[in-house]
């Protein structure tokens, strides 16, 4: 069976933290599709200016969580923080936990988790700089360059992205975790 993963993003993107996870889905044969808030292209990040635009394969309007086996969400500062005030990507979100599916974050990513109310409870890393907010929101922050946590892998950094995507990979081979939950 095929299996489908959603990378959801927009513009602000650290770019290597999107397309080394697409890359790595697709040479499994997984199918990935682009989710974002708008249509058309979103514009990535990379070494502190903008970057490559990527092509948009579906909008947040028009999919939802049964569609899809995995989640992934890639960091930069200005896509998280854009997304994580959308109601319609937080729903989302939260519909793969609740269906036990395997969700994936690296860098700034875990921001939209928070908003997403489920982070609590969980063992989780990230970019330093957001260690206090997951801590604030009830998290336990460790500094690993990934962490699993029943379906949920985070990382911190593109220097992680080989072990973040070998992880993310096996997580969507095991499939619904029962004890993942929103």
């Amino acid at each position: 069976m095929e299996k489908r993963i959603a990378i959801l993003a927009t513009d602000g993107f650290e770019e290597s933290e999107l397309s080394s996870p697409k890359k790595a889905m697709e040479d499994e044969g997984f199918k990935v599709d682009i989710v974002s808030i708008k249509s058309g292209e979103i514009k990535s990040w990379s070494d502190g200016n903008w970057s490559t635009s990527y092509k948009v394969d579906k909008t947040i309007d028009n999919v939802n969580a049964k569609q899809y086996n995995a989640l992934m969400l890639p960091g930069g500062v200005i896509n998280p923080d854009i997304l994580r005030i959308n109601e319609d990507v937080l729903m989302f979100i939260r519909d793969f936990f609740k269906q036990s599916k395997p969700v994936a974050a690296i860098c700034h990513g875990p921001w939209t988790l928070i908003n997403a109310d489920v982070v609590k409870g969980r063992t989780m890393t990230s970019y330093a700089s957001i260690r206090k907010d997951l801590e604030n929101a009830g998290a336990l922050w460790v500094d690993k360059e990934v962490v699993v946590d029943e379906a949920l892998v985070t990382s911190r950094t593109p220097k992680d992205l080989k072990a973040f995507n070998a992880k993310l990979i096996e997580e969507i081979k095991e499939g619904k975790h029962d004890l993942q939950h929103a």
